[in-house]
């Protein structure tokens, strides 16, 4: 994993970004963990780390909504390691919620299912974006601040 993150904190901004992409899509990658060496040894611009990341990840999510528009259930079972049991309790939890849900697509496994769910169930794009897109600020805020707070106590 670590050779991983490095060849992405190489890249700066842009490896930040495509690290999140890649997080926020169905193949796991620690994000985060770019992240904080970004922010934190790189000393980049904790601002442009979480625009970079934000759009990166949101990027990668709809890669999930997308899958779900397919309604291939082989290839999401498959590719985006969501069960038919995980999909059905994901579109019970969106019930009457909708595109709102897609706040909670940073939640490791789950936002997954939930993505590729809200595909399925055809939610509203712009809603799911702008939901998705604050639950993944806030998450990388918060990351961010612990990242500089621990560093401003060492």
């Amino acid at each position: 994993m670590d050779a991983f993150v490095q060849f992405f904190v190489e890249w700066g901004y842009w490896g930040m970004f495509l690290s999140a992409v890649i997080a926020g899509s169905v193949i796991p990658l620690s994000s985060e963990a770019v992240l904080v060496a970004c922010v934190g040894p790189l000393h980049l611009d904790p601002w442009l780390c979480l625009i970079a990341a934000t759009a990166g990840n949101v990027a990668g999510g709809m890669t999930c909504y997308w899958m779900g528009t397919l309604g291939n259930m082989k290839w999401i079972e498959r590719y985006a390691h969501v069960s038919h049991e995980k999909l059905e309790r994901a579109q019970r939890f969106i019930g009457g919620r909708g595109a709102w849900v897609a706040f909670f697509a940073f939640i490791p496994v789950l936002g997954s299912a939930l993505t590729v769910a809200l595909g399925l169930m055809r939610a509203n794009i712009p809603i799911t974006i702008l939901a998705m897109t604050i639950g993944k600020v806030l998450r990388y805020a918060l990351v961010i601040a612990g990242t500089l707070g621990v560093a401003a106590i060492i």
